[in-house]
């Protein structure tokens, strides 16, 4: 299972997105008055790895980039974003960013993502047959929207499972553990959205 972001992208993509979220979390760290020390704290994430991410000399995990902006109460495109483009922004399908996937084919894709006023994203996943992905818990007040495409999701929120069939969509409060799951024989596919509440 690949933990780097953008695995796969060539040497200048990679480098790009590198500057933009070493640019991007200093920014926000910046505008929200935190300190080092502060961010770290609010994150669960090493004074030294903050370092490391707004000097660009790191590819974090796509974890310690969701827990930086959910710290800094902004979303994961947000950090990525290298260009302050008009209110409309549209994004072709091939720059989707792959920010996890396995060898076996599962992966997600952060199709897409906006300041409203918290952080939004919508993501596109593919499971595999018995892969799974779990996720920390989010900031009190997080919301995810799920729609099963194909397959089944067995969705496990804070210790208990939830079957979720192709056509059908879930909502839950994301606070607490959960786990995406695909314990069916077929691939399981579905989009999300996730909406963070803003920092105050």
């Amino acid at each position: 299972m690949s933990s780097r972001i953008l695995n796969g992208w060539n040497v200048s993509d990679l480098d790009l997105l590198t500057q933009s979220l070493a640019r991007n979390v200093k920014r926000w760290r910046t505008e929200r008055g935190f300190t080092l020390d502060t961010l770290a704290a609010r994150a669960g994430v090493s004074r030294g790895m903050l370092i490391q991410i707004e000097q660009a000399r790191t590819n974090p995990s796509i974890g310690t980039v969701v827990k930086i902006g959910d710290a800094l109460g902004v979303s994961v495109t947000t950090l990525l974003d290298y260009e302050r483009g008009p209110k409309v922004r549209i994004v072709p399908a091939d720059q989707a960013v792959r920010l996890w996937h396995t060898a076996e084919g599962s992966y997600n894709r952060l199709l897409a993502g906006a300041e409203a006023p918290g952080p939004l994203e919508m993501w596109d996943w593919k499971l595999m047959p018995g892969e799974s992905s779990d996720s920390d818990p989010h900031p009190a007040g997080t919301v995810e929207l799920l729609h099963v495409t194909a397959g089944e999701l067995t969705l496990t929120v804070d210790g208990t499972e939830h079957r979720v069939p192709a056509g059908a969509s879930v909502s839950f409060e994301a606070n607490t553990p959960h786990t995406y799951g695909n314990r069916d024989e077929v691939p399981m596919e579905m989009i999300m959205t996730v909406s963070v509440p803003p920092v105050h």
